[in-house]
């Protein structure tokens, strides 16, 4: 019997709250189709988007910390290999080998305690604000399910009320139809009935209603005093969380760099011990040009060919050997002027043509009986028109000055050493200060606007693709 009467009792719930299933399911509908009304709190509203706003940022925070642990303990453990590295290499007969044992194990206390900490003062705190958020979010959907089965109730009041002539005029037509079939004293009883059993859904369509609205006003009063109070909560929140963390960041560096201070201080006992035996470092060339290795210049945007880096190089050299020296002249042979002889090495592209013509203009004007020697200077020229005379160019130009080319192509810089191009730019070109970073293809040069106006060469100067340009003849 007493599992009967359990059974029935389980089966009476489940029937009961299926039947509040459905009543809700039906609520929402009508109020969505607008067949009825909906009872609204924008107040309530607000709070619950706050609500939402403070869990996504709770939540996110908390992901957050746990990936800022997960890489405080990963650099423990890189650390860790690290000074047992240091202790493996470290012989026993050199000095501080036993301030390195403690170095190393101070440094892992110090990552464990950091950890640790960070555990207890940021991420139990955060779990623990956060716990609160489940229950609170229940809590408001429960509300949300009391709201409609109060406004169900609500409605179902109304619908009884505003009925109630509709019920009389239902309830008199059958009490017509039994008067013609029941006894005369039947018929008013029949009719008490029939209205009893009207006042009766009345009376409890009433009661509902005031239980479904106590219901809702209980969890509404209490979330609209936690709701606020939850959302201010999380400045102080905020501001506790990310003090703990900076300051346990401010003591463990303090510690760390204590430490690194000792392995440091060590290590320089063994460097004076040991200093005739350093390994020697070379040190990257520290000039402002440094050189492109293994770097080719690209092809110019036309598709042109890449001219011939040695044809070139020689070229750049002979005329370097002899612009350095502005003083110098060439004595001029009656037999052959300097310019075809100099046109001709330079056709040739050889240091021996080049030499052979000296030689040969030095024996001219050894035997001729000239009382003077008719002397010519190679003054810089653009388009073959000479600019001036070669004192004076040189006194506009930057130091070991070369020649000029003239960009043909845009060239946009892919490092800070390179300089800028746009066609039609004027370079002049200067040599490395250091050969040996010159890389095949490259040249070294100053734009003649930057030299003119700024007249800097170390802020100026630059690398750039030689086959981008074109020598100004």
């Amino acid at each position: 019997m007493a599992e009967l009467g359990s059974k029935g009792v389980t089966a009476g719930k489940i029937a009961s709250n299926v039947q509040k299933k459905l009543t809700r399911a039906q609520e929402k509908v009508l109020q969505k189709l607008g067949k009825a009304d909906e009872t609204k709190d924008e107040q309530f509203e607000q709070c619950v988007q706050n609500f939402n706003k403070q869990l996504s940022e709770g939540t996110r925070l908390q992901k957050d910390l746990r990936t800022y642990l997960a890489s405080v303990k990963a650099m423990h453990e890189a650390s860790k290999k690290l000074t047992e590295c240091l202790q493996e290499v470290y012989e026993p007969d050199w000095p501080g080998r036993d301030d390195t044992n403690k170095i190393a194990e101070n440094n892992d206390l110090l990552w464990t305690d950091f950890h640790q900490k960070l555990v207890d003062q940021a991420l139990l705190t955060m779990d623990t604000y956060l716990g609160q958020f489940p229950d609170i979010k229940s809590r408001i959907a429960k509300r949300g399910r009391k709201l409609v089965d109060y406004d169900s109730a609500r409605h179902h009041f109304e619908a009884l009320q505003t009925a109630k002539k509709k019920d009389e005029t239902k309830i008199a037509k059958p009490v017509s139809l039994l008067e013609k079939a029941a006894p005369q004293w039947c018929q008013g009883k029949l009719q008490a009935h029939l209205v009893a059993q009207t006042n009766l859904l009345r009376n409890q369509a009433e009661e509902e209603l005031v239980k479904a609205q106590k219901v809702f006003e209980e969890m509404n009063v209490d979330l609209q005093e936690e709701l606020p109070s939850l959302w201010n909560s999380r400045v102080g929140f905020y501001v506790n969380t990310f003090q703990s963390i900076a300051g346990l960041e401010e003591n463990f560096h303090k510690e760390m760099s204590k430490l690194n201070q000792n392995l440091h201080d060590v290590l320089l006992g063994l460097d004076k011990q040991y200093s005739g035996n350093a390994f020697p470092v070379k040190a990257q060339p520290s000039g402002s040009t440094p050189a492109k290795a293994n770097k080719s210049p690209s092809p110019p945007p036309d598709g042109s060919p890449i001219t011939s880096p040695e044809t070139k190089t020689v070229n750049h050299e002979l005329e370097a050997s002899t612009l350095e020296a502005p003083g110098a002249s060439i004595p001029k042979s009656p037999s052959q002027p300097a310019e075809a002889a100099r046109a001709g090495a330079e056709a040739a592209g050889s240091e021996a043509a080049a030499g052979a013509e000296a030689s040969k203009t030095e024996a001219d004007s050894g035997s001729s009986t000239l009382p003077a020697v008719v002397v010519e200077t190679f003054p810089a020229t653009v388009n073959g028109t000479v600019e001036g005379g070669a004192s004076s160019e040189r006194a506009d130009m930057p130091p070991g000055f070369l020649f000029k080319v003239q960009a043909m192509h845009d060239y946009t810089a892919t490092d800070t050493d390179e300089l800028q191009l746009k066609a039609g730019d004027v370079v002049l070109v200067i040599p490395f200060e250091n050969p040996e970073e010159q890389d095949e293809g490259w040249l070294m040069g100053v734009k003649e606007s930057d030299w003119i106006q700024h007249k800097e060469l170390d802020q100026c100067r630059g690398v750039f693709p030689e086959n981008f340009t074109e020598r100004v003849q």
